[in-house]
């Protein structure tokens, strides 16, 4: 671990941090994992550890409905396109795992559209 990183030893603190965090939610879990040219969401079962559902910016649903906005607009659609998809599971509240990303930017933006979406984060 000495020879980590510094970015990648902070991320993987900050990732622990939120998982400690997310041990107490009662809730199914968003989950999101941001790489350098995509971002990609999906909803976890806390009690099983299944995913129930899974978006990205790749998905055909997210790829017709993009336009302008770069990729914090596909980062927007992810989260709409979650919340439709979880909307139909009848699941309304979820705890957002950020996975050690800072909420900020393309993470922010796809929070936001679930929440536009109908989700409760």
């Amino acid at each position: 671990m000495a020879r980590m990183a510094h970015s990648r030893r902070v991320w993987l603190r900050r990732r622990k941090r939120t998982q400690r965090q997310l041990a107490r939610a009662d809730r199914p879990l968003l989950t999101c994992f941001r790489s350098a040219k995509h971002i990609y969401a999906q909803l976890v079962d806390k009690e099983s550890g299944r995913t129930l559902v899974t978006v990205s910016s790749r998905s055909p649903a997210v790829q017709s409905s993009l336009g302008e906005g770069g990729k914090k607009g596909a980062a927007r659609a992810v989260g709409l396109e979650i919340a439709k998809l979880a909307l139909e599971r009848d699941i309304r509240e979820v705890a957002f795992n950020r996975n050690g990303f800072v909420y900020h930017g393309r993470v922010k933006a796809l929070a936001d559209g679930a929440r536009e979406g109908g989700l409760s984060l």
